[in-house]
């Protein structure tokens, strides 16, 4: 498990050229344009409605509608960034900013403009991502290739709908300034991104650690004058963000949006993680104490008809709350969070957060299967470091990416989901294994890994050949079943394969 090869040197000057890199965004944005007209989740109402609720009321009122059930569930700089998208929104389309406009008819240029906002915003992951191929010699334009043209992102952002590209890039500022040792700005950048998307919180306790250690070291008044600083820096962002809701008296509200414990352990698509085998189990005994004879209480809620609710919903095992997968997510955590206090090292930030990403998604409550792009983005960063990199992302990469294909449910869109990932994952194949000469003789993809992709392919031709012949009126939630626990295996290949990886080598 050890970075068994160096990379094939590349001919590239100190820092990649941008030209060559501004035409390998210039494609992502011409795929992102192809798939303009595609299938629309109902997040994309929401994301409209945000867009019609910041500009049609007054800021003290962003967190009290209820006028729609999309209700604004975001912390507050998220909201004023969909603000300064609505401004220019009536350009296209007066109904955009309506908060009267029908839920789901939404116009030609309602759909244009807010497909172009997404494509635009993703210039902050662009400019991120290419400061920390700019910043390091084992990285190279090809990394910048399989963050631009990631398949999840596509999914994601491009045709479902949101905006991950653009907070992705905010997280790889934050990163890249730690990495150059610029760690009041890259603790400045978090808070910014926090006060965005607060599921990001997962890796703060990293931040605080690794603050802690690397920036406010020298001594007692050098390192607290530094503590001092960083508070200040990170209270003032939180301040500007939080601050007229705490005048206002709404503070608690806002939290009640931002952390929805009643919606459940898991979420209507069951995300592949460490719940999902605890799912199975539970289901497996109570199937086997029924066949036995015993009487077992089905629970009210469903696991594949729809959002968990409050109920219990587990039959024999243990009812998990959100205490348990909070001390859960801290403990698988804690190895990398030792290993920063201990030897905080600017070039393992970017491993070590895409790690605790890993442990939230795996350990987390009500985790959604989106949020596997917190991870994978940046170990795109780090997957040319070495041959294990390169071979782990290669394997992450497709499990993560058909971990979300469920989201494209409409059959016109099979086609689009099928080549985003066969043409990646080719790419991904033809790039590293060029990149490490050992890859070229011996092949990226070991036995095990061969193995597990061909087990991936034979559910996707059950779920799409087989399936609809046989169980799909008496079993129709199967495939989705099948998918979550296939991809949930390779997942937890990853995260222990991460901790390892880890524990060993930083």
């Amino acid at each position: 498990m050890a970075p068994s090869s160096t990379a094939t040197k590349s001919p590239r000057p100190p820092g990649a050229s941008f030209n060559a890199a501004a035409w390998i965004f210039s494609i992502a944005t011409c795929i992102k344009l192809l798939l303009i007209p595609s299938y629309r989740s109902t997040d994309f109402e929401v994301h409209r409605h945000w867009l019609a609720l910041t500009s049609s009321l007054p800021l003290r009122q962003w967190y009290l509608d209820a006028s729609s059930i999309w209700t604004l569930d975001y912390p507050p700089l998220f909201a004023h960034f969909s603000y300064l998208l609505s401004l220019p929104a009536s350009l296209f389309d007066p109904a955009i900013t309506s908060l009267s406009s029908l839920t789901g008819s939404h116009t030609p240029g309602t759909v244009l403009y807010l497909r172009l906002t997404a494509a635009l915003c993703d210039l902050s992951l662009f400019f991120a991502s290419y400061r920390l191929i700019s910043t390091s010699r084992r990285r190279s334009l090809f990394t910048l290739v399989l963050i631009l043209w990631s398949p999840s992102l596509f999914i994601v952002d491009h045709v479902h709908f949101q905006y991950n590209g653009f907070l992705l890039g905010i997280l790889l500022l934050s990163l890249g300034f730690l990495e150059e040792g610029r760690d009041l700005a890259g603790g400045f950048v978090f808070a910014v991104l926090l006060c965005s998307k607060h599921l990001f919180l997962v890796a703060a306790p990293f931040y605080f650690v690794y603050l802690l250690r690397h920036y406010c070291r020298g001594g007692f008044f050098r390192g607290f004058s530094r503590l001092v600083i960083m508070g200040i820096a990170v209270a003032a962002v939180f301040v500007a963000s939080f601050g007229p809701f705490v005048y206002y008296g709404q503070i608690k509200q806002v939290f009640s949006r931002l952390f929805p414990f009643g919606r459940g352990l898991c979420h209507a698509y069951w995300a592949p993680n460490i719940w999902v085998f605890y799912i199975l189990l539970d289901k497996a005994l109570a199937f086997a104490f029924t066949k036995l004879g015993f009487i077992v209480e089905t629970p009210m809620a469903s696991f594949t008809g729809g959002l968990v609710g409050e109920s219990s919903p587990f039959s024999l095992l243990p009812q998990v709350t959100p205490i348990v997968t909070f001390i859960l997510v801290l403990l698988s955590m804690s190895p990398c969070l030792v290993k920063a206090f201990k030897n905080p090292q600017p070039r393992h930030v970017v491993r070590w957060v895409a790690y605790t990403c890993t442990c939230g998604f795996m350990f987390g409550w009500h985790v959604h299967e989106k949020a596997s792009l917190h991870f994978t983005i940046p170990l795109a960063v780090v997957a040319t470091n070495s041959l294990d990199d390169a071979k782990h992302f290669f394997l992450l990469s497709i499990a993560s990416c058909y971990s979300l294909f469920p989201l494209l449910y409409e059959p016109q869109e099979y086609l689009t989901r099928l080549l985003l990932l066969l043409t990646y994952s080719f790419l991904m194949w033809v790039g590293l294994s060029s990149h490490f000469a050992p890859a070229r003789k011996n092949g990226l993809v070991g036995w095990v890994s061969s193995i597990y992709l061909v087990g991936l392919a034979s559910v996707e031709l059950y779920g799409q050949f087989i399936h609809p012949y046989l169980f799909e009126k008496n079993l129709p939630f199967l495939p989705l079943m099948l998918v979550s626990f296939y991809c949930a295996i390779g997942m937890l290949y990853s995260w222990i394969w991460q901790l390892i990886y880890i524990m060993l080598h930083t």
